[in-house]
């Protein structure tokens, strides 16, 4: 019952109060990467779902778009700007994600979802993360989120699935907050982005 009637209203009650609330830092955060980045603050990416139905994640850009002399882009470390920094630092880039939770496609809480080209390397184990909507925050982000190995983020996202109820999603989301003040596990060993899946 908790995961088909009270998640979702729970889901969209906060992301409305999310947007509300959080309305004049979204605005200058939409500001600031604007200028930062040509006029485009936002980043969209294709992402598979529940059942891995297949949506297009809304976040802040956090890198520009610059290129070698090979028209090929640079690093992510090196795309990574000032004010974008910033943003991930706290977590600000997530925030537009509480329109796809108004949207229906993503929870509050929820495994995160991953790229599209990695859905075919998953074994049956790893595909259990789709049995529920991805979230903002998980238990794989409050125990380690980029600074952790692959298989462990998978073993948190099962366990997630398994156990989901209105007391673990209390407890992550304190956690998350935790996370948010310390600034614990937003990247991998010196890399602006954790390293590409390559399966088992």
């Amino acid at each position: 019952m908790y995961k088909s009637w009270v998640k979702p209203v729970i889901d969209v009650t906060v992301a409305l109060m999310g947007l509300l609330v959080l309305s004049p830092v979204i605005l200058l955060t939409i500001i600031f990467l604007g200028i930062a980045n040509n006029g485009k603050p936002f980043f969209f990416q294709l992402r598979p779902g529940k059942d891995e139905v297949i949506f297009k994640i809304m976040k802040f850009k956090t890198m520009n778009d610059k290129k070698d002399s090979q028209g090929n882009l640079l690093p992510d470390a090196q795309r990574l700007t000032t004010i974008g920094k910033l943003v991930r630092k706290t977590s600000i880039d997530e925030l537009p994600q509480l329109f796809n939770v108004l949207k229906g496609e993503m929870s509050i809480v929820g495994p995160r979802p991953l790229l599209t080209n990695y859905l075919h390397l998953y074994d049956d184990f790893q595909k259990r993360r789709h049995e529920v909507k991805p979230g903002i925050t998980g238990w794989a982000q409050v125990n380690g989120r980029n600074a952790i190995s692959w298989d462990k983020k998978f073993e948190y996202d099962v366990w997630y699935v398994e156990h989901c109820s209105f007391w673990v999603d209390l407890k992550i989301l304190f956690k998350t907050v935790l996370k948010v003040l310390k600034s614990d596990g937003i990247n991998s060993a010196n890399e602006a982005t954790i390293e590409p899946f390559n399966g088992k």
